[in-house]
């Protein structure tokens, strides 16, 4: 006798995509985007999560006073900034807080998203258990001097702030050990666009195998 036998659902093969501050995720994101990837940026539901009305804006009040609320009742993102990059301790009170809020959030659009793949975007990822939702690292990656520029040019920043901030992050070496890619994002855009459509070529032909 004949039996049919149901194959269990592949996962669509996951990108965990990260790299320093300013070192051009978002521009490398929308490049993926715009071949088809699935996008699921962590960026974006942090900030989502700590929206007005959400529990966890309540959290950070409770934590760290109204002195990070601005007058629309929404999270003054500088004057934390500024709290948690010159406190290691606060900084670790403000991920407990956001955090798991963030893991469950993406372990859920990860489930419904569609796409021949997924870019999962996590830019702390060297240090996040979301390493374990993916198949594969992409790192974002430029030299040190070039993201301290950018940073100063697009948040305003001192280079001393800028240079504390790329401190408190993993090092450039860190994110290169865990990369099975590497995008190379010194400025040529077009060299960039065509690195990305090489992995899209790439990832398209893994999801299929």
């Amino acid at each position: 006798m004949n039996e049919r036998i149901d194959k269990l659902p592949v996962p669509p093969l996951r990108i965990g995509l990260t790299g320093g501050i300013a070192s051009g995720k978002s521009a490398v994101t929308d490049m993926f985007s715009g071949f088809g990837a699935a996008i699921i940026d962590t960026d974006i539901i942090a900030r989502e999560v700590v929206e007005p009305g959400e529990p966890a804006l309540d959290d950070i009040r409770h934590e760290f006073g109204d002195d990070v609320i601005d007058d629309d009742g929404r999270l003054d993102r500088g004057a934390m900034r500024r709290i948690i990059f010159s406190d290691d301790d606060a900084r670790a009170r403000l991920e407990s807080i956001l955090h798991p809020r963030i893991r469950t959030a993406t372990f859920e659009q990860a489930d419904i998203a569609d796409g021949d793949y997924q870019i999962i975007v996590v830019p702390l990822l060297v240090e996040s258990p979301l390493k374990a939702l993916v198949d594969r690292i992409v790192v974002v990656d430029c030299d040190e001097n070039t993201q301290i520029q950018r940073l100063m040019a697009r948040d305003a920043e001192s280079e001393g702030q800028a240079r504390r901030i790329l401190a408190a992050q993993a090092g450039r070496e860190e994110r290169l050990a865990i990369a099975d890619d590497v995008v190379r994002n010194d400025g040529d855009l077009n060299a960039t666009l065509e690195q990305v459509q090489t992995l899209h070529r790439k990832y398209l032909s893994l999801s299929q195998a």
